[in-house]
């Protein structure tokens, strides 16, 4: 009876670690300990293991295609974001292929899973809020698939990547919130292990310190939708120290403040201000309308699209950017 030929995936099967781990391993990857190496080689010796040729030849033919996997498609942010990708590709000659993780892991690996099937030239992706393992965007790697993140990032993978000034935009919120006359601002934040979440909470902190205000944690909630702000916000505004003013994570989440603010006939912005982050098309259909940072979503697009588009074309081969997006503030009615 004919040998089976064991597969990468036997081999982290047998190992218990990832096949990305393994495919590293077997490529000297910096980045694997030598343990592993000797580990990962000394079994495949043993067991024989070659490299699928056909699948490596199939793996290195490329298509004029690129993948890009964001949280949402109904969020202004992330649609702009599209729309400026879309028009750096077609220019260069790419189509895109779109998919959505809906902010679901489980479903961004099966994306990434798919572009690498797919045999797409490049990726570009967005973290889905509740990714904290990032084996999938390293199996990009391994498979030589050139891969940019944008907005929600992984730090710790070497890829290009492409934010916006999330630290200095939250700051600028903030002081202006204080500048205007509010003492207790609180903060709604995504999930604090995204780069986003951080970098706004700190710039949300270093605003009130340059202005002597107390730091209160009670008053930092991990909330970013309109219907969870809507749920714990009035709960919020009956402590008998109240908010007078609020920064959220982005404009949906303010949405959600306003109509709790509202509800509890309290007056915007002379009782209560709200900062959003975002500035959609949601920020002027709101009454009043939104205060906010504008986040430059298109910009950021093309921005993305370009780093990648030189990946593929071999002109920054071995080199790294993280190309920073600048904010400024739109000043509306929900703030004084």
């Amino acid at each position: 009876m004919k040998k089976t030929q064991i597969t990468i995936k036997d081999i982290a099967r047998e190992l218990n670690i990832s096949p990305s781990t393994v495919s590293r391993a077997l490529k000297n990857h910096p980045d694997i300990s030598q343990a592993t190496k000797d580990s990962v080689n000394k079994y495949a010796k043993d067991f024989n293991y070659k490299p699928n040729s056909l699948a490596l030849s199939l793996r290195m033919s490329r298509n004029n295609t690129i993948g890009i996997i964001v949280p949402e498609i109904i969020h202004y942010f992330f649609s702009s974001i599209l729309s400026g990708i879309e028009q750096v590709a077609n220019q260069e000659g790419f189509n895109v292929i779109i998919s959505q993780s809906n902010e679901d892991y489980e479903t961004e690996v099966r994306n990434t899973q798919a572009l690498i099937a797919t045999r797409v030239s490049g990726v570009l992706a967005s973290l889905s809020k509740h990714t904290t393992n990032y084996d999938h965007f390293q199996e990009i790697i391994d498979s030589d698939i050139p891969l940019v993140f944008f907005d929600r990032i992984c730090i710790g993978i070497n890829t290009d990547r492409v934010v916006v000034d999330d630290y200095s935009g939250a700051f600028a919120a903030v002081e202006y919130l204080i500048q205007t006359g509010c003492k207790r601002i609180a903060f709604y934040s995504s999930p604090l292990h995204l780069e986003i979440s951080k970098n706004r909470k700190n710039g949300y902190l270093d605003a009130l310190r340059k202005y002597a205000l107390p730091v209160d944690e009670s008053l930092i909630y991990v909330c970013d939708t309109r219907e969870e702000a809507i749920i714990i916000t009035p709960e919020i505004l009956d402590q008998p120290n109240r908010p007078d003013g609020f920064f959220a994570i982005n404009d949906h989440c303010a949405a959600g403040i306003m109509y709790a603010v509202k509800s509890a006939k309290l007056r915007i912005p002379e009782d209560v201000a709200i900062f959003g982050f975002s500035d959609g098309e949601l920020a002027k259909a709101c009454d009043p309308m939104l205060s906010t940072v504008e986040q430059h979503g298109y910009e950021m697009g093309k921005n993305a699209a370009a780093l990648l588009l030189d990946k593929i074309n071999g002109k920054t081969h071995g080199q790294y950017t993280n190309k920073i997006v600048r904010t400024n503030l739109i000043i509306r009615g929900t703030t004084k």
